[in-house]
């Protein structure tokens, strides 16, 4: 039988919420895997409530959960976690974003996980990881961004440190938790066993710086790296200020010749105070004001950046999140794509960033209603019939919401 994706046959027990556990789970999704969501009752998902929602559905949770299938379970009653235990038997991974130790106190600690399923790949994503110090504590992506140096890199000394308004430790974090588990299944393919995975968004974070940390150890201290627009340690790179605002220019290593030529002072080549991309560095607050009044001399930005562009000079608008969704690039490529809803509708969201040759790289997903897959999944894997499940779902061990009526 021919594969729907990459990962078909793959199932995941994913007890995730929010962004950094599903996000993982979600592409695992569009990679063709079964996804069970396991929503603990009453309630499920957090995110169910969170952000715009249309018609009572979060376009925050349809995002994140399309192409999973809901269970909602009451894991506090026996019978809750003798169904929990039953799906663990029949899951490649378990995947869960909880507080260090929270897993545990539901009942599904990694020996309890081993000892039901050997096979079974445990994926624990955490703010710190599941050991250590800071481990315990409270924690979300911008708290492991500031605990990893990276909210200190960025903004200006003037006026403080800022927070990127996206989730970038959450779903890069969930990025990795995908790369790990993809090779914990190979592992496991190749004669190896189930396993426990702990991936931090703090050593995600701490993962990107790509030189502050070496140099400041190999400077032992003289290095230190200063937030602002422009980089600390090579130039010229940074945000500048141009003809209609601002854009990004990176012209280091061999690009700074072809930059002073490109622009009409080729006397910048050989100017000493501009020698090399450190020198640069040290002197751009007078390399700076020499290039924004260049550029803002210019006819356009749009002028400039094409300019720029044909010589090969790294350049970029600086874009506002809609006028990256109107981008005729990003249309053609899908990274924007519009998708379909049961109960919200239409609208866009970002696409598959994992594009595969061999497979459809957008497949037909829904984002699950809450316990809308109870019956399948538990008749399916468990052998539960109707009456079972109905006397479990009218004790509360199971919920499940109303489908919407398309007939009206």
């Amino acid at each position: 039988m021919q594969k729907t994706h990459i990962l078909d046959g793959i199932r995941v027990l994913d007890f995730s919420q929010h962004v950094a556990g599903p996000s993982a789970s979600r592409m695992m999704a569009e990679m063709g895997a079964e996804i069970i969501k396991l929503e603990l009752a009453p309630f499920g998902e957090q995110i169910r409530q969170v952000g715009l929602k249309i018609n009572d559905r979060s376009v925050y949770f349809i995002q994140q959960n399309r192409g999973k299938k809901s269970v909602c379970v009451d894991m506090k009653t026996d019978e809750g976690r003798e169904i929990v235990y039953g799906l663990v038997k029949h899951a490649d991974i378990l995947l869960e974003n909880f507080a260090p130790g929270a897993i545990a106190r539901l009942g599904l600690s990694w020996e309890k996980v081993q000892h039901i399923n050997p096979e079974c790949i445990m994926c624990s994503i955490s703010t710190f990881g599941q050991a250590g110090p800071l481990a315990t504590l409270p924690g979300y992506d911008f708290i492991g961004q500031a605990y990893a140096g990276i909210t200190g890199m960025i903004g200006d000394e003037e006026s403080g440190p800022y927070i990127p308004l996206a989730a970038l430790g959450d779903t890069m974090t969930g990025a990795h938790a995908l790369a790990a588990i993809n090779g914990a299944l190979y592992h496991r393919a190749t004669g190896g066993t189930g396993q426990r995975l702990d991936i931090s968004l703090l050593d995600c974070y701490f993962h990107c710086h790509e030189m502050n940390v070496g140099t400041i150890s190999a400077s032992n201290g003289a290095y230190t790296p200063k937030p602002g627009r422009h980089h600390s340690a090579v130039g010229p790179l940074g945000v500048f200020k141009s003809k209609d605002g601002y854009i990004i220019l990176i012209a280091i290593l061999r690009r700074w010749p072809d930059f002073c030529d490109a622009i009409g002072m080729p006397e910048l080549i050989d100017d000493p105070r501009f020698a090399d991309d450190a020198i640069r560095a040290q002197n751009q607050h007078i390399l700076t004001p020499i290039i924004e009044g260049w550029l803002q001399a210019q006819e356009s930005d749009a002028a400039t950046i094409k300019m720029l562009g044909e010589k090969h000079i790294p350049v970029a608008p600086i874009l506002s999140i809609k006028e990256v969704m109107e981008h005729p690039h990003m249309q053609e490529r899908g990274t924007v794509r519009t998708v379909t809803d049961r109960g919200a509708g239409s609208f866009e969201m970002p696409g598959m960033p994992l594009r595969f040759s061999a497979f459809d790289n957008d497949l037909e997903l829904d984002a699950p209603y809450l316990g809308e897959h109870n019956i399948e999944v538990l008749s399916n894997l468990l052998g539960m019939d109707s009456a079972k499940i109905n006397a479990l779902t009218t004790q509360g061990v199971l919920i499940n919401e109303a489908l919407p009526n398309h007939n009206n």
